[in-house]
């Protein structure tokens, strides 16, 4: 019988704990192990949950106690979740978490002394909640080169603009319905300014990289700028508007990752993508793209992810998983304004046409796109030749300069 610890009975430890117990036998049954909790962390008290007498508030007595073998991490954030990891992996435990706040940070370093004290640190459900995405990467595609791995990957962003796209909400009202339905936080800013998506892309690009990359490395825009004009420009265009993590190895040798809206086009994977879900597309030399979709968040998803991670762990006592990255370097991303991109610019200027006009003298070529009830003041644009987003920046700064007002800048992708 192997004895396991939960930290933390919020949404997915609550999880966690009833997928342990309503799936005893089969887990046993995978795990070649029965798989008993002996430990629930919380600080609050839950006289009535059907776990009542597991509760400890002594996160002393589980890193102490040599029968607890494996320990889930379900807390969130940092602290004190960093230090409780660090402190069961040194004690020879092996730990699974959903916490991708912790592994965007710190995974490095804890991959690190998990290899040192020859135990696991496992974290399928940090990406994706349910959809199995770490596991098919570091395993099933170990054959390929990664080339790229792109995707939608926070579920509140992509239901906000799923409503913006299919029934013409306004940013504040689809986001207000959002929460209203429980998507979203009460202070949403995690999701809609692309902080949870830059730590799931960091840690894709950790793994598929074997480098570890900092969210703090990563340009980061969120979706709040996101106007219904954009939305009715990008349909104009031939596609949608999806907040997405992007990552591409580049020829030498650094990486060019982003989180930033863009135009995708209506025929690619990735459009059709709506609501609460995810997609993430992962680009290999041998297999070509492959996608991997599902909802990416809810408590028995996660729950279910972290299970299997426990499952894993036990069934690797004494093989340990090879899961592990190097730490960084400042000079392994390239920077954002060196990255090559086409880009959708919206303004208003006094003579629509002279401002059109001057915008292909300074970009080259450009598509101008039209909406139904566009004010005569109005005008949008799509640049054809890729440049590099200084380049872009400059340019937009002499169009500023010759009267023209630019009031959105969104990035087109080649997904």
């Amino acid at each position: 019988m192997v004895k396991v610890a939960i930290l933390g009975y919020g949404v997915v430890g609550s999880g966690v704990a009833e997928v342990l117990a309503n799936h005893l036998e089969s887990i046993a049954k995978r795990a070649k192990e029965e798989i008993r909790i002996k430990y629930i962390l919380d600080i609050r008290d839950f006289p009535d949950s059907p776990f009542a007498d597991r509760f400890t508030k002594s996160f002393d007595q589980i890193v102490n106690d040599p029968e607890v073998q494996v320990v889930a991490e379900v807390m969130g954030g940092l602290d004190p979740a960093f230090d409780y990891v660090k402190r069961c992996l040194l004690a020879g435990k092996s730990v699974v978490t959903s916490n991708k706040e912790l592994v965007a940070a710190k995974g490095a370093e804890l991959l690190k002394i998990a290899q040192e004290k020859n135990v696991n640190f496992l974290f399928e459900a940090s990406v994706g909640g349910g959809i199995p995405i770490i596991r098919p990467i570091s395993q099933c595609l170990a054959a390929n080169d990664v080339i790229e791995i792109a995707g939608i990957l926070n579920g509140t962003t992509n239901f906000i603009l799923t409503k913006m796209i299919r029934e013409q909400m306004s940013f504040e009202d689809a986001l207000a319905l959002a929460q209203k339905l429980g998507y979203a936080e009460r202070n949403p800013a995690a999701d809609i300014e692309g902080h949870d998506a830059c730590r799931k892309i960091c840690i894709l690009s950790s793994l598929a990289y074997g480098k570890h990359v900092y969210p703090e490395q990563v340009h980061t825009e969120g979706i709040t700028k996101i106007t219904l004009q954009d939305v009715e420009y990008a349909a104009s265009w031939g596609g949608v508007i999806k907040l997405i993590g992007q990552v591409k190895k580049l020829d030498d040798g650094r990486i060019d990752v982003v989180v930033a809206p863009m135009f995708i086009e209506e025929n690619s994977q990735l459009a059709n993508v709506d609501d609460v879900f995810n997609g993430i597309l992962v680009r290999g030399d041998a297999t070509g793209d492959v996608v991997f979709y599902g909802k990416g968040a809810g408590k028995l998803p996660t729950a279910s992810a972290v299970v299997a991670d426990i499952i894993d762990c036990v069934k690797h006592f004494k093989a340990r998983k090879y899961l592990y990255w190097e730490d960084g370097a400042e000079q392994y991303v390239l920077p954002y304004e060196d990255s090559v991109v086409s880009m959708y610019i919206r303004g208003h200027a006094q003579d629509v046409d002279a401002a059109a006009e001057k915008a292909g003298d300074l970009f080259g070529k450009i598509r101008r796109l039209y909406r139904d009830g566009a004010d005569e003041q109005e005008f949008a644009f799509v640049t054809t030749q890729e440049m590099k987003v200084r380049e872009i920046q400059e340019k937009v700064e002499a169009l500023q300069k010759s009267g023209v007002s630019v009031d959105s800048m969104i990035r087109v992708s080649d997904l």
